[in-house]
């Protein structure tokens, strides 16, 4: 919908389209699905669900036996994303380089855009 004709909307890690793949398989999910919401304190937040179905409209990104769906809505935010799968000592979780970000809170649970993006 928003994406460059040849070029992936967003992009999957090997180690996040290992963790997405097992998650799918696990429960016969479809996929998942990432998009934005409002929410926590610097206004947007990231959701992910399981796909039961794949809409028409969401953008799919497939790795690896991982697919992703992106919601319609999302696709403008998303646009240019990396995502991937980190482990560390306390902490393991998807992990979104998004370069349409411009501010972020201090616990790293919700974002800001760019105000001009929304904007059509």
């Amino acid at each position: 919908m928003f994406g460059i004709p040849g070029k992936q909307a967003v992009t999957i890690t090997p180690k996040a389209a290992g963790q997405i793949a097992k998650l799918m398989h696990r429960d016969g999910h479809q996929g998942l699905r990432i998009g934005v919401k409002k929410g926590g304190c610097a206004g947007m937040e990231y959701t992910m669900d399981y796909v039961a179905e794949v809409d028409p409209h969401d953008e799919v990104v497939e790795l690896e036996g991982a697919r992703v769906m992106i919601a319609p809505m999302a696709q403008m935010f998303l646009f240019g994303t990396e995502i991937d799968y980190e482990i560390s000592l306390l902490e393991s979780g998807f992990k979104f380089r998004n370069p349409n970000v411009v501010d972020a809170c201090g616990c790293g649970e919700s974002i800001k855009f760019d105000e001009k993006l929304g904007q059509s």
